[in-house]
């Protein structure tokens, strides 16, 4: 299935502190090489940044690959896929990607539309007339998470009902027949609900069982000749899937029962399987120029704003450079994947632990490595002088202190009396900065979006989002959990 990465930041605002290197178990020494065409330093690099992360989180372990110029060219696997008794992760070995699983959803959807066999602007009801407001919610509501209709699973952690065996008809039947949240195209709202009903329509449409359609018309063409079916090829899983109690130790999940596994993300493959679906989007080799258009583009909501999502993709931009990503969790197991498709370059970490930062972390890091900041001098002073200010004003934010002047009309409204004690009581007993560097910077709304990845004396980490707008004053500076 299934839960979403603003579930994951939830679950680790709870829970996520990094442990001293001391702690580190050896899984984490230990990889199995698959391809590398990487120059040597690179690829050096890369390995070093993947062993950093699973130091600093313990998690079990990591399938890594990554496409550069439109090709395979680095896989590895690190870390014990299995802790007892103990097995060495292997590149081949067939990982959980959860709701990476929505953008083949989306595929199968798009090529039924250019088929004629129906269109992402009809109505929900000329196939569930039964669903709440269904005359009013669309397919494309569907695709872009701004249906209304309630997520079924937003925990980061397996519930009572979800050991018990079920079925998508029965899931769709009972949660998108309640009050929906907002009104059809008025929010961006994650929700597995979405994408079970797209894998039913997908059923009508085409007439054939939802597995069959995606297996024959969407991943054979692509080659992904190793990806199962996690509903009813489980026992093909060679990684277990752990979690962790706060800091204790890792223990094996609990399994979703049959029937929870269906279009919202029902995929398990290795990673060069997910690499080899990368390829395909960069080259537009599976569905028509306009259907990959309409799965990369923001979608505008009512009131003229557009959410960071597309169609079964989330749509954003890496230092400048357009990125479009997934992440993805099921239980015992988180996936990321991401394409910069101009750069003919994509990123895939596929980890089993629920709950952990890390597939996101190795997947930033790498891209780092790989797309680093574009521009000359010039931009680095930019950035640095960003980085600067930034750290300061945060500096300041942990003992609930602000320059007004720094700041417009609406963030001040922001930082009232309680947001700064909150700033203050949270931030400051975390020490001082230890690092503070950007992540991502692009342009929206008139302003300049920047995000810092911010680690504090303690080992804690965070990220920071800030506007700024053309005179230089912040109109956000949020902290969250780092992912």
């Amino acid at each position: 299935m299934f839960r979403s990465s603003r579930g994951i930041r939830r679950t680790l605002a709870r829970s996520l502190v990094l442990l001293p290197l001391a702690a580190v178990p050896a899984a984490a020494q230990h990889a199995a090489p698959g391809a590398d065409s990487l120059p040597a330093a690179l690829s050096a690099k890369v390995r070093a940044a993947v062993v950093d992360v699973m130091q600093r989180t313990h998690v079990p372990s990591a399938e890594v690959g990554i496409v550069r110029d439109g090709r395979v060219a680095w896989t590895a696997a690190f870390g014990d896929a299995r802790l007892s008794p103990p097995m060495p992760a292997t590149p081949d070995m067939h990982y959980a990607v959860g709701s990476i699983s929505k953008q083949f959803t989306t595929a199968a959807v798009l090529l039924l539309q250019q088929e004629g066999k129906l269109s992402i602007d009809d109505p929900v009801s000329r196939w569930y007339p039964e669903l709440t407001r269904a005359s009013e919610v669309t397919l494309r509501n569907l695709l872009s998470h701004t249906s209304g209709y309630q997520d079924y699973a937003p925990q980061d952690y397996t519930i009572p009902a979800w050991t018990t065996p079920s079925s998508a008809d029965r899931i769709v039947h009972e949660w998108a027949t309640k009050p929906l949240d907002f009104d059809p195209g008025t929010q961006y709202q994650y929700s597995n609900t979405n994408f079970n009903i797209l894998g039913l329509i997908v059923e009508k449409a085409s007439g054939q069982p939802f597995w069959t359609f995606l297996e024959s018309r969407v991943l054979d063409p692509v080659g992904l000749s190793h990806t199962i079916d996690l509903d009813t090829q489980r026992d093909q899983l060679e990684p277990v899937g752990y979690f962790r109690n706060a800091l204790g130790p890792l223990r094996p999940a609990i399994p979703e029962a049959p029937g929870w596994y269906f279009a919202d993300g029902e995929l398990a493959m290795p990673v060069g399987d997910l690499l080899r679906w990368d390829i395909s989007v960069m080259n537009e080799s599976l569905l028509s120029h306009a259907s990959y258009a309409a799965m990369e583009s923001p979608t505008r909501l009512r009131n003229g704003l557009y959410s960071n999502y597309g169609l079964g993709l989330s749509v954003g931009a890496w230092n400048g450079r357009r990125m479009i990503s997934h992440s993805g969790e099921v239980g015992g197991f988180v996936a990321w994947n991401a394409v910069l498709p101009d750069d003919h370059v994509a990123i895939a970490v596929l980890t089993n632990q629920e709950a952990s930062p890390a597939a996101g972390m190795i997947g930033r890091a790498i891209a780092t490595l790989l797309v680093p900041p574009t521009g000359a001098a010039a931009a680095t002073d930019v950035t640095a002088r960003a980085e600067q200010l930034a750290r300061a004003t945060l500096a300041g934010l942990q003992h609930g202190t602000i320059d007004p002047a720094r700041f417009t009309d609406n963030a001040k409204f922001y930082f009232n009396r309680t947001a700064l004690g909150d700033y203050a009581s949270s931030l400051g007993k975390l020490g001082a900065i230890r690092s503070l560097h950007q992540t991502a910077n692009f342009d929206r709304g008139g302003m300049t979006y920047r995000g810092f990845a911010v680690e504090f004396a303690n080992g804690t980490m965070v990220n920071l989002s800030t506007f700024t707008v053309p005179d230089g004053r912040y109109e956000q500076f949020l902290v969250e959990p780092a992912e």
